[in-house]
């Protein structure tokens, strides 16, 4: 028999294989297509202190085989969802990871206090969100901004996840400064910044501009994240995504170092692929003589 089950630090998780945020409401739109308790956990979409309509449409665009998007980080803040949403997702057995962004340090404050004493197993402090302060640049682009976050969101009194970005040539830098600041984990990687042209309007296709390429493409950017910080952070829990497609993607993540893995973008296509994804990653498994997610972790690197 194998098992999926994995720990990220002191979190123990039923299977590996968990859902993005972001790529999905921030309650149970996905329990239609499969059971949630079976899952890893349920990563809600990034939910600020405060309600947010996000930025202007079109906000998601193909591209090829990808997607571009700029939502915008729309929600209805923490203590919306707290009463409207948080309750189905546990009803059904769903294991909860929350998730926040904030414009600033003290936007982040607020998020992980009102997040304090919700039924959630950890914290994902999306770090990958402009700062109105200072020099108006991406948190997760400098190792200050991300560790003034970290320290912040601690107020929550979960284990902190921290979610980095790939574009930035310091992401060992800010991922250490973000372990030193009291994150228990890394999550490697947001989306990869992009442009799409509507060449018949000439102009960019998506309402804000520019977006965040996500799919299949950028699975060799997170599987090189995760090695890296990996070879780096010994004994981090990492926790990799994007563009897990198939049960094999999963494998690699896992064999790149990555204690468990989200997936996301392949929900669009279909709903169910994180379901799909864990039962490959099982199949793969009991053809290659694996008991347990323990035995690839990290398995590439020797």
């Amino acid at each position: 028999m194998t098992s999926l089950a994995t720990h990220v630090g002191a979190v123990a998780l039923r299977s590996a294989v968990l859902t993005a945020s972001g790529t999905a409401g921030p309650g149970d739109e996905l329990a239609g297509y499969g059971e949630l308790s079976e899952l890893g956990a349920v990563v809600t979409k990034s939910l600020a202190a405060f309600a947010w309509d996000g930025n202007p449409a079109p906000r998601v665009v193909a591209s090829g085989e990808h997607m571009v998007n700029a939502v915008g980080l729309a929600g209805p803040g923490v203590v919306a969802w707290r009463e409207h949403e948080l309750p189905a997702l546990l009803d059904r057995g769903a294991t909860v990871v929350g998730s926040i962004w904030g414009r600033s340090v003290k936007e982040f404050a607020e998020a992980a206090r009102a997040m304090s004493g919700a039924e959630i197993v950890a914290l994902e402090v999306n770090a990958s969100c402009p700062n109105l302060e200072g020099r108006r640049e991406i948190f997760a682009h400098s190792p200050s901004a991300t560790s003034e976050i970290v320290a912040a969101s601690r107020v929550a009194g979960v284990p902190l996840w921290v979610k980095l970005s790939p574009n930035t040539p310091e992401l060992l830098e800010v991922a250490d400064a973000a372990l030193r600041a009291g994150a228990d984990a890394l999550v490697l990687v947001n989306t990869v910044l992009g442009l799409v042209i509507d060449v018949e309007a000439r102009r960019p296709a998506l309402g804000n501009g520019g977006g965040g390429v996500s799919g299949s493409g950028i699975l060799p950017v997170a599987l090189r994240a995760v090695f890296e910080c990996r070879d780096a952070f010994a004994t981090t829990p990492i926790v990799g995504v994007g563009g897990v497609l198939r049960g094999e993607d999963a494998v690699a993540m896992l064999m790149a170092g990555a204690n468990a893995l989200e997936v996301g973008t392949a929900t669009f296509a279909n709903p169910r692929a994180p379901w799909l994804v864990q039962q490959q990653l099982s199949k793969w498994m009991t053809h290659h003589g694996v008991a347990t997610i323990d035995e690839l972790i990290g398995a590439a690197h020797g």
